[in-house]
C-alpha cells in the first residue's frame, strides 16, 4: 500500500513540475521575465497594458451595488489576517526554536506582486494586494501548523482529508503503532 501512495505521490510532484515547466513558458509568450523576483514586462507590452486600464471612477461606477456594500466587510477581515500573520512570527520564533525546527520562510507563502501590474487601476491594486496578502497569510499558516503537526503527530487521518499540506504524504499511517513509534524521530529531524 505504502509503495502505490509513494509512486501516486511522485505522480502529483513530477504533474507540479510540468506546471511549473508551462507556467514558464506562459511568462514567455506574454513577454515578461523574473528578475530578482519580480517580473519586467517588455516596453512594448506594459504600454499596451496601461491602454487596457479601466479608470477607478468608472470602476466603481459600474461595480454591482452588493460588491460595494459587501467592500467593509471583505476589508475587515484584514485585521485577522494581520493578527494572524503576528501570531505566527511570535509561534514560530517562540516554539520553533524550542523544538528544533526550521522556521517557515513568511515571503514564500506571503507574495504581492500583482499590484504592479499596469492594466490594473488603483481600485484593482489595492484588491490584488489584499488577496494576496490574505491568501498568502492563510498558505503561511498551513505550512506553520504542517510543521507542527509533523512535529507533534505525523499521522495521518482515518478519513480522507481534502487537499492535505505536502508534509502529509510522509506521515505514517492510521493504526500503524509501530510505523509511529519507528519514525516519529525521523520525521521531526527532518524539520531541521
Amino acid at each position: 500500500m505504502n509503495e502505490e501512495l509513494d509512486r501516486l505521490f511522485a505522480q502529483i510532484h513530477a504533474l507540479e513540475d510540468e506546471i511549473a515547466g508551462k507556467l514558464d513558458n506562459q511568462r514567455a509568450q506574454l513577454n515578461y521575465r523574473l528578475a530578482k523576483g519580480r517580473a519586467i514586462f517588455d516596453a512594448g507590452v506594459a504600454q499596451a497594458q496601461r491602454r487596457l486600464r479601466t479608470s477607478s471612477l468608472r470602476y466603481i461606477i459600474s461595480a454591482p451595488l452588493l460588491n460595494i456594500l459587501v467592500a467593509p466587510v471583505i476589508y475587515g477581515m484584514v485585521v485577522p489576517f494581520a493578527l494572524l500573520d503576528l501570531s505566527l512570527f511570535i509561534y514560530q520564533h517562540i516554539c520553533f526554536r524550542a523544538w528544533g525546527i526550521a522556521r517557515a520562510t513568511r515571503s514564500q507563502y506571503v507574495v504581492i506582486d500583482r499590484h504592479r501590474l499596469p492594466y490594473l487601476n488603483t481600485i484593482e491594486k489595492i484588491n490584488c494586494v489584499y488577496c494576496g496578502y490574505g491568501n498568502g497569510v492563510i498558505a503561511y499558516a498551513r505550512e506553520v501548523a504542517a510543521r507542527t503537526e509533523q512535529y507533534w503527530c505525523p499521522i495521518r487521518h482515518a478519513t480522507q482529508v481534502r487537499q492535505s499540506h505536502s508534509r502529509y504524504k510522509d506521515f505514517t499511517d492510521y493504526g500503524d503503532a509501530e510505523a509511529y513509534r519507528a519514525r516519529l524521530e525521523e520525521l521531526r529531524g527532518k524539520l531541521r
